[in-house]
């Protein structure tokens, strides 16, 4: 996965203004339809899973630069604003409870597409895997809060998640692009924008990680007694006491932070069901009710201590100012300019349907003034 950019993305309470929301629901679907117009919509899905680029969108429609809820604002206003019969792609989801309700929004949006039911589980999987990955397999300290999955006619999608860590009052965006997934376990992402890098991150998505999960998988195969024997000498060698199996085992050169230590709860039940079922693949091993980060972070530990595997600790994670922004920064919100902006992105559209030479000269305009803000 290339990083492409980070941003300040802090926590930030309270509602969007109305005439705010209507207005970036309006400007919003004029951009969104021009690039639709222009380039077709996997190039709209594709430019949504760059996360420098959505960061920019959610600038020019005057959300606040550098609040954590330009991502929920941004993903709410384009989900009004986005009709899947009339543009081709549809959001589903979002913050708090309404990302519980994804999986309905999808088989409803695919039902409305006319996609197979093959497809729908297949969406309906994806949506369930990209959340507990980012929750589960890259444990950064942010637990999400904001679920979106863009989905278009033809059935491809992105992922647009957020998390939060509520001690440093920051928050971190997940973006995700199905055509350029070729292993979900394995830095899947298109993109992870965030602020505050962490010094320490268990990243079992690094393809550095690969022997970590393999290993993880034949843990899960041997019986309860041996596992449990195993993950207790685990804790007793992430904790710096004398090993019963030798002192040569891998001791961290770091301080863990809190949330990546040793976990004393852990989902046993699910690990029985991983062991009853054989299970041959992590995605596998993911897919299990009950594993969630703590379980896959006591196999992860105990992998590397115990086995010494391979385990990526690396943190894998522009703005456009065009109307000011909600809070007053980096400047006032100017709704003068807003309209203007609107009303030129609409005779932009309304004229490209009607005179070529038309739209020609305004897409030189825009691209000469493209030039002036690089």
């Amino acid at each position: 996965m290339k990083r492409t950019g980070l941003a300040e993305l802090p926590l930030h309470y309270g509602r969007c203004p109305r005439a705010l929301f209507v207005k970036m629901k309006t400007l919003g679907k004029l951009i969104c339809e021009f690039i639709i117009e222009e380039y077709g919509v996997n190039e709209l899905l594709k430019r949504f899973s760059n996360p420098v680029f959505f960061q920019a969108l959610g600038c020019v429609l005057g959300y606040d630069y550098h609040s954590s809820g330009l991502t929920t604002t941004v993903c709410a206003a384009l989900k009004e604003a986005l009709d899947p019969v009339e543009h081709g792609v549809a959001l589903v989801g979002g913050k708090g409870r309404a990302s519980v309700k994804a999986k309905d929004e999808i088989e409803d949006l695919c039902l409305t597409y006319g996609l197979s039911t093959y497809k729908i589980k297949y969406l309906m999987s994806m949506s369930g895997l990209t959340a507990k990955i980012d929750n589960s397999v890259l444990q950064d300290g942010y637990k999400l809060y904001h679920h979106v999955m863009v989905i278009s006619e033809k059935g491809d999608w992105v992922v647009i998640q957020q998390g939060m860590n509520t001690l440093v009052k920051k928050a971190r965006r997940y973006h995700w692009f199905s055509p350029a997934i070729r292993d979900p376990v394995e830095e899947p992402h298109s993109g992870i924008i965030t602020q505050l890098r962490e010094n320490v991150v268990l990243d079992l998505t690094s393809r550095n990680s690969r022997e970590c999960r393999n290993s993880c998988i034949e843990l899960v195969n041997e019986n309860m007694r041996t596992l449990k024997k195993l993950v207790a000498e685990a804790d007793r060698t992430l904790k710096g006491e004398k090993s019963i199996m030798g002192d040569n085992l891998p001791i961290p050169k770091f301080k863990f932070p809190s949330f990546l230590v040793m976990p004393k709860k852990i989902n046993w039940d699910a690990l029985m069901k991983a062991y009853e079922l054989s299970v041959g693949s992590f995605r596998g091993l993911l897919e299990i009710k009950g594993m969630g980060a703590s379980t896959i972070r006591a196999l992860a530990l105990t992998s590397a201590l115990i086995f010494g595997c391979p385990l990526s600790w690396k943190d894998p994670a522009k703005f456009s100012f065009a109307h000011g922004g909600k809070d007053g920064v980096p400047f006032p919100l100017n709704y003068k300019t807003y309209n203007e902006t609107i009303r030129f992105f609409e005779n932009l559209l309304r004229n490209m349907e009607i005179d070529s030479g038309i739209r020609e000269k305004k897409l030189r305009i825009l691209k000469e003034l493209s030039t002036l803000v690089q």
